[in-house]
């Protein structure tokens, strides 16, 4: 879009600092993976409404016969999670009789809402054969007058996501979430919010603009880049951004795979305890005492 009242020095966002995750470590028995956040960094209140974002890079899993390899049934409540593929084949199913898969290029974004029971693992005929997986893990809050909203599912296969072509070849954008150049993702959601999935080719570029004020973080997945001409990041980098201005630029410097995160913050407080993430500590007990007494639902295995 054209920018004529504002310099483009006001307009710019500034990188506020580059992260890295934690260490790898194992999610149940089938998923490594490093927690960019909330894990190690006080920055919770600057990437609202995002809670948590857990990145498995490419790891190569061994062929096994077992046919729940991943994490056992456990409860949600007060926010959403959402997983994307890019190798392997995740399945699921839910104490409200909900199943399904997704594989390379497909999202599952779960709202859980009043409260669910849950169970992730190996997608049984990729855990036959093993092979490489790729995914990550994010956690969306709710506000707080849909904390207690009904569970359900979005499954957007890869065919669903809306690929932006950039022009002079430089890549294209995956509009999961939001709007970008016009094109409006597939996912609902309950406030404002855009996730773009990003490949640029090298020396390809991207331009996005967000209303100031708003979160966003730049999670380079593959790949070199550099953001607005002056702010060098790479593979495993997560770049988090200050809230003035509104233009990002991106070009690669390598072939590069980009997550992008941009929401409207959620300023309401925020209490979690292990799965439920809810506003105040009475709510939180409320939540286990729900669930202790099978509120949730049951798995039925």
């Amino acid at each position: 879009m054209p920018y004529t009242t504002k310099t483009e020095a006001v307009l710019k966002r500034k990188v506020n600092g580059i992260f890295r995750g934690a260490s790898f470590n194992w999610i149940g028995d089938g998923f490594r993976v490093s927690n960019y956040f909330p894990s190690g960094h006080n920055f919770a209140h600057r990437i609202s409404p995002f809670l948590l974002f857990d990145y498995h890079a490419p790891y190569v899993h061994a062929p096994t016969s077992q046919s729940d390899r991943g994490v056992g049934s456990h409860p949600h409540r007060g926010f959403e999670t959402v997983t994307l593929a890019w190798q392997g084949s995740i399945a699921h199913h839910d104490s409200a009789g909900n199943s399904g898969v997704i594989g390379p290029g497909d999202v599952q974004w779960m709202t859980a809402g009043s409260g669910i029971l849950h169970k992730e693992y190996h997608e049984v005929g990729y855990a036959r054969t093993g092979g490489p997986m790729h995914m990550a893990q994010i956690w969306v809050n709710l506000p707080s007058w849909a904390k207690m909203t009904a569970p359900k599912y979005q499954g957007v296969v890869d065919a669903d996501i809306t690929r932006v072509v950039l022009p002079d070849d430089a890549g294209f954008v995956r509009v999961i979430a939001g709007e970008f150049d016009g094109v409006k993702g597939p996912v609902q959601t309950f406030t404002p919010l855009n996730m773009f999935d990003i490949r640029l080719n090298a020396c390809g570029r991207a331009e996005f603009a967000f209303p100031a004020g708003q979160n966003t973080g730049l999670m380079v997945i593959d790949g070199k880049v550099v953001i607005n001409g002056e702010t060098a990041a790479q593979a495993l980098d997560f770049a988090l951004f200050d809230n003035e201005g509104e233009r990002i630029l991106v070009e690669a410097s390598a072939d590069a795979h980009l997550l992008l995160l941009n929401g409207e913050p959620i300023n309401e407080p925020v209490v979690q305890h292990g799965p439920f993430v809810m506003n105040t500590e009475q709510e939180i007990r409320q939540a286990i005492a729900d669930f202790n007494s099978g509120k949730f639902g049951d798995m039925g295995d």
